[in-house]
């Protein structure tokens, strides 16, 4: 039979290059030279005796034989990793955007420590796409509006308050106290989130004109920085601006309301009945639960 004269490491090197649709790209994920992943797929095409990969200027381009095979690896290889992390548990990470780490999850991870002095955390900081098989995720913060993986469980924890913030000072010298008030304001945004105002404005004042966006910026934590430094006034989720709030470094003209995106936890499903994950998974949800009775009784 031809698959008892396939070699595993020639299969590992064509669903790499599949996947990242480089030679290069893959010999660097699997620490081995460009060219011996090329001689690995090229073996594999030749057992087979089929064409599995158009390599073409820019890198490699799966064929339609070669994209099924690479999803079937995908699904196998990535089974083989779950199982052999259900065997050796390591640090448990802990998946969310890099603003989320900064303003929300270190503040107040000291009082998960102190009751959970034996979970061993880990972070994996992105507000793309996540792979928690190659990433190596365990539990994630994301919103609903994020396609979730295959694979992974789960749970809707609480609306996602937003609202505008700016430096106390730029609201007294542009005197801003109706929603008319913000013609004449500079309104800064992030990349990450460009329909940002228009969704505030669609919960909090569907009459008022189409906000005209001014400067963007690459990450909600810069552009939490250019409102403090009065470049602007930029709307953001309330859990990302919370100390600045209470020590007044930024105010809220028009307060916050629970906008489109919900706050969801994923769990890979392989994890779910980990003492630790279930710990951890609790704890995110009542600091959330608790953050969003906050923000009702505001209202």
């Amino acid at each position: 039979m031809v698959a008892s004269r396939v070699s595993l490491n020639a299969l590992r090197a064509f669903e790499a290059t599949a996947r990242c649709r480089s030679f290069s790209a893959a010999a660097d994920e699997l620490a081995v030279t460009h060219g011996a992943v090329s001689r690995q797929v090229r073996m594999l095409e030749e057992t087979f005796g089929v064409l599995l990969l158009q390599r073409t200027a820019q890198g490699a381009e799966p064929t339609p034989e070669g994209e099924r095979l690479a999803a079937g690896l995908k699904r196998g290889f990535d089974e083989i990793q779950n199982s052999v992390d259900q065997l050796k548990p390591g640090p448990l990470t802990l998946a969310c955007s890099t603003s989320i780490m900064m303003y929300w999850v270190l503040p107040r991870l000291s009082r998960f420590q102190q009751k959970n002095p034996d979970v061993l955390l880990q972070y994996h900081m992105t507000s793309g796409p996540l792979d928690f098989t190659r990433d190596k995720v365990g539990v994630a913060i994301r919103l609903s509006s994020q396609e979730m993986p295959r694979d992974v469980v789960r749970t809707d924890v609480c609306s996602e308050w937003v609202g505008p913030v700016c430096s106390p000072e730029y609201l007294r010298t542009l005197e801003i106290r109706t929603t008319a008030d913000l013609q004449r304001a500079r309104l800064i945004y992030s990349h990450t989130r460009e329909r940002a105002w228009s969704e505030w404005k669609q919960c909090y004042a569907p009459e008022m004109n189409e906000p005209n966006l001014d400067e963007g910026f690459p990450h909600f934590y810069l552009l939490i920085q250019a409102a403090r430094c009065g470049l602007g006034i930029a709307n953001v989720p309330r859990m990302l601006v919370q100390d600045d709030l209470t020590s007044g470094t930024l105010v809220a003209p028009f307060g916050f309301v629970a906008g489109p995106n919900r706050l969801t936890i994923w769990v890979a499903s392989h994890l779910t009945e980990r003492s630790e994950v279930r710990r951890l998974v609790n704890w995110l949800s009542e600091e959330l639960r608790a953050d969003e009775r906050q923000n009702r009784a505001q209202t």
